[in-house]
Formats: structure tokens, C-alpha cells, sequence
């Protein structure tokens, strides 16, 4: 395979430039997928309209007072139509938040007000407001904003809860139109592991942390990060 570009780092093997070449055209078909499946995602007609206008307590935001009941309608600021939603896994009765969960959210913690220029964005748990706010303090999640759903059935509808009570980590997307709220998006790779092990991996593209181990020899291993 010929070149796909003129540079070339100290000392590298021609074996090494082969493969990289190699390598490199696979990426760059894979950006080239990435780019069609972002369009088709983005061309999806509305899904359903949202049946309730759920009322969530702020446990944490910057421009609402801890505690304020806020409906679903009113989580759409001016000029802002689109709403990302994110579940965490900390229910009323879950020991501590999922550590999968804490790794996510610590990293998109810092890129909040670089979302929230273009869109909508929450943390939803159905843990109560006031225990959600310790966890958001002891996390140094300053700039996330948090509501509680519980007492809705807001994770039971858009599938983030089990029938028996567990949590499940969705990222939702929801849009405001003349017409009412739309469910547009759900990253529902979570619920497809018949063709391989381990976990679903639906938010990987969102997730920095790892997408730079996958670019090391060793990958990203079989642990977990920890709280």
C-alpha cells in the first residue's frame, strides 16, 4: 500500500508503515461511517410526544434554587430547543453511585458549559434531591445540573428502570416544537449484547476516557474505574 500521507516519525520501520497505512485507511473509513450514521441520526423523524409533564426537583444547577420543583416543559431554556438527558445510577435505595457512571459524568463535568452553549443538558437520578446533592458536593460536580425524578415514573418510562427497581445509564434526547415534546434519541445499544460479552458500551463515543486508552498497546483492560 502506497503512502496516504508524506510524513513519517524517527525511526519507524517500513513493517511499522506498512501496517499504520494500513490502519490508517480503515480510520478513514470509519470516520467516513461515523459521518453517514451522525447524518441518519440527526435525519430520524420525532419519536413520541412526551405523555407527562413530569416535575423533577433540582438537587444541583446554577441557575435554579436547590429544592425548586421544576416540570419537564421548563427544562427547555429560551431559545434552546433540544434537551440531553443523562440517568445516573443512584437510586433511593442504592448504597453508592455506580462508579461507571461517577467516571462519565466526572469527565463531561468540564465540558457542561461548552454543551449548554448549543443545548439543554441534565443529570437525572431517582434518588431524593437532598441525598443527590450530598453525592453532587462530595463529587466535585460543580457545573452539571441535577434534577430528581423520584416520585415520577420518569425512569420507568423511558426505560432507565427495571421492573424490579434497578437503574440502568441511558443518555436521552429529547426536542421542543410547537407541536410538544418529542423523544428523539435514546442510546439504545444498552439493551443489545447478543453478538458480544461485557458491557454495551452504548455512551463510548462520548467518553474520552476510553477512547485514549483504546489508542495504547495495552487498550482499556478489564477494569474499572473506582470511586
Amino acid at each position: 500500500m502506497s503512502d496516504l500521507h508524506s510524513n513519517h516519525f524517527p525511526g519507524e520501520s517500513t513493517a511499522y508503515r506498512q501496517a499504520r497505512n494500513e490502519l490508517l485507511q480503515e480510520e478513514i473509513e470509519l470516520r467516513k461511517l461515523s459521518e453517514q450514521i451522525a447524518e441518519k441520526r440527526r435525519a430520524l423523524p420525532l419519536g413520541g410526544e412526551v405523555q407527562e409533564n413530569y416535575e423533577f426537583t433540582v438537587a444541583s444547577d446554577n441557575k435554579q434554587a436547590t429544592g425548586t420543583v421544576l416540570s419537564f416543559d421548563k427544562c427547555f431554556e429560551e431559545g434552546k430547543e433540544t434537551l440531553v438527558l443523562y440517568t445516573l445510577m443512584y437510586g433511593p435505595e442504592a448504597e453508592q453511585a455506580c462508579p461507571m457512571c461517577s467516571a462519565f459524568l466526572d469527565g463531561i463535568n468540564g465540558e457542561t458549559r461548552h454543551l449548554t452553549d448549543r443545548v439543554n443538558f441534565l443529570i437525572a437520578a431517582k434518588s431524593p434531591a437532598e441525598r443527590l446533592g450530598a453525592l453532587i458536593k462530595e463529587r466535585g460536580w460543580d457545573q452539571l445540573s441535577f434534577m430528581s425524578t423520584f416520585g415520577t415514573s420518569f425512569h420507568q418510562d423511558y426505560l432507565s428502570e427495571s421492573p424490579d427497581g434497578q437503574q440502568w445509564p441511558m443518555m436521552h434526547v429529547f426536542k421542543k416544537t410547537d407541536k410538544g415534546i418529542f423523544h428523539t434519541y435514546s442510546t439504545e445499544l444498552f439493551y443489545y449484547r447478543s453478538d458480544w460479552p461485557g458491557d454495551p458500551r452504548h455512551v463510548d463515543t462520548m467518553w474520552g476516557l476510553w477512547n485514549i486508552l483504546d489508542l495504547t498497546p495495552e487498550g482499556r483492560g478489564a477494569s474499572y474505574p473506582a470511586l
